[in-house]
């Protein structure tokens, strides 16, 4: 128990901003594309308290996390409101607009590469490995987050992809398909067919990571 409160601390930093900053960056771009929906709620920013859902952020990790003794983490923000109709070209800056989640993330992941070796190649102080195991969450929570939300099943940002990417007809009816996305996804996930479809993709993306930044493991 004193481990897992333990990872449950040193990861609330990374896990709160790898998926708060993954919906500001939605805003972010809904705006840069003509919607100002987000920016005018106020949902444009940095603070994690301007996106977190008590029961998505906060309530469904921290149970996930202990029920499966650390080994699955699954959580999500409040939803940034994005008025589609209101974007310039719709069809085509919903892609980007659904790409900007996923972005955030990679750009995060590089961030807790960086604080891995930055604790690395300054001299060994207390705040060494804290500060090692904080980036590398920070690196395996992103990676998954931006691998995950890249899996084509609406209401996930790759599902928003692809009906930007589809003829209108076939975009139509792979859009009512958001309604089921959440249980759809739940029941992948504790199947473990989620695992399986999104774990190579992942363990790909860290290994470039580490290579890049040669990590010390």
């Amino acid at each position: 128990m004193d481990s897992l409160l333990q990872t449950i601390s040193i990861a609330a930093l990374p896990v709160i901003f790898a998926i708060t900053l993954h919906e500001a960056a939605h805003g972010y771009a809904a705006r840069h594309f003509g919607d100002p929906t987000a920016w005018l709620a106020g949902r444009i920013t940095p603070n994690p308290l301007r996106h977190i859902d008590l029961v998505g952020t906060i309530i469904v990790p921290v149970s996930i996390l202990i029920l499966s003794t650390g080994g699955i983490l699954f959580g999500w923000a409040k939803p940034v409101p994005v008025d589609f109709s209101r974007l310039r070209d719709p069809r085509r800056d919903m892609l980007w607009v659904a790409a900007a989640g996923p972005a955030a993330n990679l750009c995060m992941a590089l961030f807790w590469a960086m604080m891995v070796k930055l604790a690395w190649v300054l001299p060994i102080n207390p705040f060494t490995l804290p500060l090692t195991r904080m980036g590398e969450i920070g690196i395996a929570v992103n990676v998954a987050l931006m691998v995950l939300n890249l899996v084509p099943l609406p209401p996930l940002d790759g599902g928003r992809i692809a009906v930007s990417l589809l003829p209108p007809r076939q975009a139509f009816r792979f859009a009512r398909i958001e309604r089921f996305g959440l249980p759809i996804l739940l029941v992948l996930l504790f199947s473990g067919i989620l695992s399986a479809l999104i774990g190579p993709p992942m363990r790909l993306i860290g290994a470039l990571i580490d290579f890049v930044f040669q990590l010390p493991y």
